[in-house]
């Protein structure tokens, strides 16, 4: 009997996914928003052409108490570092030679600084300001500033900052900031400047910031002042003296500020913390409130910042920084009992979030990202671990219905990464807004891998978050994963706990059958 032959059609489809580099997206629903967003993405970066696992951490200098300032000082070549841990400030410039400069006079652990010329000055609204500075014979010096004032009472200097070559102290609780009688002064007589007498919602005065900006109307080189109650003051002029020159531009109302440390300068912007996301004034101010989230530098995450200011907005420890060599920017939240931190790639505006990280305070020394925690400080950006510990990592891809609106089984994922050594990795396809969860495939170094070629998929119990290994340090990896999963749209679900290793993620290839009789 001679065999007929039969032709079938191929069901199968192909296609690929880039991995989501527009970031986390808080804003838009999930099954809406662009493939490229992430509903989540905790402890990855999104960067140009792909998804990078954050680096770790590694102890830097131990102490017995939290700490909860760090400050940095450079003059010249003259630089250093410092820690305030157990009322102490600690000079922290040499890990292995951590020595107390100043032991007594501190009842408040949290200060705010600011330098000016070759002065790093110390307020927290309860202590005598302190100031640190090199005399001419290189000794090191720190104690109470050099300030003094008519009706001023010391400790009540709550926060510092430098505008139009002047120190700006603020009086806490008060509308009240002090200033020193002639600009540049770093010691001598402070006079006082009310806004009470201007502003409009009352409140107290929270911080005050050096605004740049050329919007081509000749507004340039400005001095803010920012209220609890979300008023922005801009003054221009550097003579608060004189009235010709000193001049108040404009009062704006915003959302409410978080804290005294709610202002981040970068490139001559403001940015400022608010009840309602990271706001720059060059953005924030032209607009009236109800306008604010169009624009806001965290629009894609507008709804994690309202909520996390909503429940611990009264918290200390909220901060922005800007890690330069890592291309992002950081702002440190406190959650429950610990701490989170939303994180912007300066380049492209791709938010992501980092967690497992308990800090109190961050900053920068010679490049470095440094922050600090319980019972230490620690150097960020150093290695693949948190202090030995595993990174967990995972993204949760907006959903796509892969280029078709028909029902399709997604039977095959190929992610394709490159990593510095083997890893696991759990990886699957959620369907139509379903919540699996499906643990971490952990390797604490290569030893119980399995390779796609090396066992098959149908021998896995649970082959949608198979355990997976990736080799290669130069080389994009690709092999095919198993799946199993039915439905319109699928969102990719990529999961790891790793130590050690440096992952990135560039794309993934999906291979699905589409028509009837799938089920």
């Amino acid at each position: 009997m001679r065999l007929k032959s039969v032709t079938r059609n191929n069901k199968s489809v192909y296609i690929t996914l880039p991995s989501p580099i527009n970031g986390l997206n808080k804003r838009d629903n999930c099954m809406d928003m662009d493939v490229r967003y992430a509903a989540v993405m905790d402890n990855y970066i999104p960067q140009d052409t792909k998804v990078v696992l954050r680096g770790g951490y590694a102890k830097y200098a131990d102490f017995e108490a939290p700490v909860e300032t760090l400050a940095s000082y450079v003059s010249g070549a003259d630089k250093r570092f410092f820690a305030v841990s157990g009322k102490k400030i600690w000079n922290i410039t040499y890990a292995d030679n951590v020595q107390a400069v100043l032991s007594s006079g501190i009842n408040n652990n949290r200060f705010h600084c600011a330098q000016y010329k070759n002065y790093l000055f110390f307020v927290n609204g309860v202590d005598t300001p302190k100031a640190f500075y090199i005399d001419g014979e290189g000794h090191d010096c720190i104690g109470d500033w050099g300030f003094s004032g008519s009706g001023l009472t010391a400790s009540n200097i709550v926060n510092v900052s430098v505008s139009k070559q002047r120190l700006w102290f603020v009086e806490k609780d008060s509308l009240k900031v002090w200033y020193p009688e002639t600009a540049g002064n770093i010691s001598g007589t402070l006079h006082s400047f009310d806004l009470a007498q201007v502003c409009r919602y009352g409140g107290r005065l929270l911080a005050v910031a050096d605004w740049t900006q050329d919007g081509g109307q000749g507004i340039d080189d400005l001095t803010v002042f920012i209220t609890s109650e979300g008023e922005v003051l801009v003054y221009s002029g550097s003579d608060i003296e004189s009235a010709d020159d000193w001049t108040l531009r404009g009062s704006y109302k915003i959302s409410k500020p978080i804290g005294y440390e709610c202002c981040l300068q970068y490139q001559g912007d403001v940015v400022i913390i608010t009840e309602d996301g990271y706001v720059p004034l060059s953005k924030a101010l032209p607009l009236n409130q109800s306008n604010t989230a169009q624009v806001a530098f965290s629009d894609c995450i507008r709804g994690l910042v309202i909520d996390r200011t909503q429940k611990y907005g009264s918290r200390e420890g909220w901060q922005g920084i800007i890690y330069s060599r890592g291309g992002y920017g950081l702002f440190n939240v406190p959650v429950a009992n610990s701490f989170e931190q939303h994180v912007i790639n300066v380049n492209t505006g791709a938010w992501c979030r980092f967690t497992g990280i308990r800090s109190y305070c961050w900053c920068n020394f010679e490049r470095r990202l440094y922050f600090g925690s319980d019972n230490a400080v620690y150097l960020f950006d150093e290695g693949h671990s948190d202090n030995g510990a595993p990174i967990c990592g995972v993204v949760e891809q907006a959903y796509s219905n892969l280029g078709t609106e028909r029902l399709k089984k997604v039977q095959m994922l190929n992610p394709r990464t490159k990593s510095s050594i083997p890893y696991s990795l759990a990886i699957w396809t959620n369907m139509d807004m379903e919540e699996q969860n499906i643990d971490y495939a952990e390797n604490i170094g290569s030893s119980g891998l399995h390779k796609w070629n090396e066992m098959k998929w149908s021998s896995v119990v649970d082959a949608s978050g198979a355990k997976w290994s990736n080799s290669g340090r130069t080389v994009i990896r690709s092999q095919w994963i198993a799946n199993s999963a039915t439905g319109y749209k699928a969102g990719i679900v990529f999961k790891t706990k790793t130590r050690g290793n440096h992952i990135e993620w560039y794309e993934t290839g999906v291979c699905y059958e589409t028509g009837e009789g799938i089920l």
